[in-house]
């Protein structure tokens, strides 16, 4: 299974490629982020957003997108403006007829770390380890877009996978 996780934002979208077959260790296939310049109009901002995303897609050949749920926000234009995002995101994995699931925040910090009230660093830490990477995948926002993929080969197929990453069921 080849899972795509995406940690959606209109400035930064963090994107990250896991792979895992039968009696095989989970592996890191690809991650980064896709980064859109603040001046530019948030039309032109989701475009780049959407067409990058169809562009991995069609590339990585992911059965699977996974997409960090909307949260509560403090700030209503914040939230607005993510919920775009998201919107330009879900449209890409549809258009390539590829399946969406959605995880909270909380479950994914919960998932990968133990605790759903996480902090960026200990996310990243913990994908370093689960995952055996030499280091935390850089920037934060590629690293939880791993997490976001971790978490739902954890979800979707905890027997297959968790003697790889040293959990017992």
């Amino acid at each position: 299974m080849r899972v795509l996780g995406i940690d959606p934002g209109t400035a930064i979208t963090g994107y990250g490629v896991i792979e895992a077959r039968t009696g095989r260790a989970p592996q890191l296939v690809e991650c980064g982020v896709i980064k859109t310049l603040p001046r530019d109009p948030l039309p032109e901002r989701l475009r780049l957003i959407h067409d990058e995303l169809l562009g991995l897609i069609d590339r990585l050949a992911p059965e699977s997108v996974v997409v960090e749920g909307v949260f509560a926000a403090r700030n209503v234009r914040s939230a607005l403006v993510l919920g775009h995002a998201r919107g330009a995101i879900l449209l890409a994995a549809a258009l390539r007829g590829v399946p969406v699931t959605e995880y909270s925040p909380a479950i994914v910090k919960q998932t990968v770390v133990g605790r759903g009230a996480a902090l960026k660093p200990q996310v990243g830490f913990m994908v370093a380890q689960l995952l055996r990477l030499k280091s935390a995948p850089r920037p934060a926002d590629a690293a939880d877009g791993v997490a976001i993929a971790l978490t739902h080969l954890l979800r979707t197929a905890p027997k297959s996978i968790a003697p790889f990453l040293g959990r017992h069921g």
